[in-house]
């Protein structure tokens, strides 16, 4: 089972790049982020056509996220909880039947969290981590195959930048906010693509700006996390980054996992 996440940046936008990509990677499970629609006007029809079964949870001109799934859905689960005030469209929950027992897909949009001084943002951004760690430690409870998918807005570690010493100032790049991911982690996921490769410039993200993808520089903050029962039926992890040199193309590529897994 092909399991991806990608930051589409716009989905009415770029859904012809989306449907092409679908026809040529054939994922199981997408998880998209940044789909800047309200529920009412994301275009169902064409990924449905595709034999995609769809459920958004959106937001409109920013924020949004879905899942598409060849698979039916037996439950979804929008907005993460802890804070009722939060308006924000950054979390949905699918979880699915497969042979192996029940598996849970969350697409996650972090906050961004810049200006770091803002009196808002950067905090917003702390709180949804910690949020996100304890709804995840209920979750991991339940030992069933979980994959936190998406976008993080987090850079791991130096090496998850061309240039980490231009990030020092930037949210995505904080000590605080590595803490946070590293928190994550701890509770027993597995990070798929540091699983399979701990070469540098293994990037997900190129800014429009500056020639970016064409000097390749680049950031990694599009991450799958494992739990247990999902990281013992992992066979791969790859990034797709071809996809970035297409016609109008998202700034993010796709990230994908594979994990032995069958629908029932």
């Amino acid at each position: 089972m092909k399991i991806v996440t990608w930051n589409i940046n716009g989905v009415r936008a770029r859904i012809g790049n989306l449907v092409h990509w679908l026809n040529e990677s054939q994922p199981d499970i997408v998880c998209l982020q940044e789909i800047k629609s309200v529920d009412e006007q994301f275009p169902r029809a064409e990924i449905e056509a595709l034999g995609y079964n769809v459920e958004t949870h959106g937001q409109k001109g920013f924020n949004g996220v879905a899942l598409l799934s060849k698979l039916p859905f037996d439950e979804v689960n929008r907005r993460l909880p802890g804070n009722d005030e939060d308006e924000q469209a950054r979390f949905i929950e699918g979880v699915f039947s497969t042979d192996k027992g029940a598996l849970r897909v969350v697409s996650l949009y972090l906050p961004n969290g810049n200006p770091i001084d803002d009196p808002v943002k950067f905090p917003y951004k702390l709180a949804w981590m910690e949020r996100l760690e304890r709804w995840a430690t209920d979750r991991m409870a339940l030992e069933e195959a979980l994959i936190l998918a998406g976008d993080y807005n987090v850079i791991p570690e130096p090496m998850d930048a061309r240039n980490p010493e231009a990030w020092l100032g930037d949210a995505l790049f904080q000590p605080e906010t590595r803490q946070a991911f590293r928190r994550l982690k701890n509770l027993g996921f597995t990070e798929a693509v540091r699983a399979v490769t701990d070469a540098s410039e293994t990037f997900t993200f190129w800014d429009y700006q500056g020639g970016a993808w064409q000097k390749n520089n680049g950031i990694r903050i599009d991450h799958l996390l494992l739990s247990p029962e999902a990281a013992n039926r992992f066979s791969a992890a790859s990034i797709e980054k071809h996809v970035r040199a297409w016609e109008k193309p998202s700034d993010h590529v796709p990230v994908a996992v594979e994990l032995d897994l069958a629908a029932t």
